[in-house]
């Protein structure tokens, strides 16, 4: 590429934006879907091929993978391997002689929680002795301070 003399190299490229929308044919979608599909493809790089917004062709495969968009027959067997849309079988196994999970044991009823207390002249402040060290010092703080 040549200066222009002014300090300019390279090349200016004018792209005029489309507005409003466009109605594109079902069969036509699910040609582009297909082909974004196709390994190695990227949905940027086919959208910019066909002139639509990447976030566009990608409304339209969620919409194949949804059932919302049918693909031809003959364009997903093509795609063999490649990140297409596909039924997964299902597979249940038989419960129907397992036994449920047990429930935890009960605590024992002997032992009740060990309480903390805290007073700040006429103020008494009890919590569980489980009480997170950040939680009681942010408290501790805010009391002091408070006084």
């Amino acid at each position: 590429m040549a200066d222009d003399g002014e300090g300019f190299r390279g090349r200016i490229e004018f792209v005029e934006e489309r507005r409003g929308y466009r109605r594109w044919p079902d069969e036509l979608k699910a040609r582009i879907v297909v082909e974004s599909f196709c390994p190695g493809a990227r949905v940027v790089d086919v959208a910019a091929r066909h002139g639509i917004a990447a976030r566009q062709l990608s409304s339209w495969r969620r919409q194949a993978r949804d059932g919302a968009l049918a693909l031809p027959a003959d364009a997903v067997a093509n795609l063999e391997g490649a990140d297409a849309p596909a039924f997964v079988p299902l597979v249940v196994p038989d419960l129907s002689g397992a036994r449920p999970p047990a429930d935890p044991p009960p605590p024992p009823a002997d032992e009740t929680p060990k309480v903390i207390e805290i007073e700040f002249g006429d103020l008494t402040v009890r919590m569980r002795e489980s009480i997170p060290d950040e939680r009681l010092e942010r408290l501790i703080r805010t009391l002091g301070r408070a006084s």
